[in-house]
């Protein structure tokens, strides 16, 4: 079994900051990849920002205000998020994949750009 749980999600204001945390626990295996993706009502799941072997990917929309970086000792993935625009509002999953093929979602938190 392998547990995803991300926290750090809220509500903020325009131009305003957070810092999401996503920590997978049980048993992981090796991790080979982990990621941020988001969903909004009645659009698809999109990719935000990756992280594979140190090499960081990140959808168009965010580069430059979103930093996704990893404690690989802690099974931990965060996601500074700066700049927030109303658009960046959704439902924030984070995304485990291992080397068996494994591949693991939270729960999701909800952040939400306001104000």
């Amino acid at each position: 079994q392998v547990q995803v749980v991300e926290s750090g999600g809220g509500l903020v204001q325009p131009g305003g900051s957070l810092r999401l945390s996503c920590v997978a626990s049980g048993n992981v295996f090796r991790i080979t990849a982990m990621g941020w993706y988001r969903q909004v009502p009645g659009n698809e799941r999109e990719l935000v920002a990756g992280i594979t072997d140190g090499i960081t990917n990140y959808a168009d929309s965010v580069k430059g205000r979103f930093t996704i970086s990893r404690e690989n000792v802690k099974n931990t993935v965060f996601l500074q998020m700066n700049s927030l625009r109303p658009e960046d509002t959704a439902v924030y999953y984070c995304n485990v994949r291992n080397l068996v093929g494994g591949d693991y979602w939270g729960q999701g938190t909800q952040v939400t750009v306001s104000g």
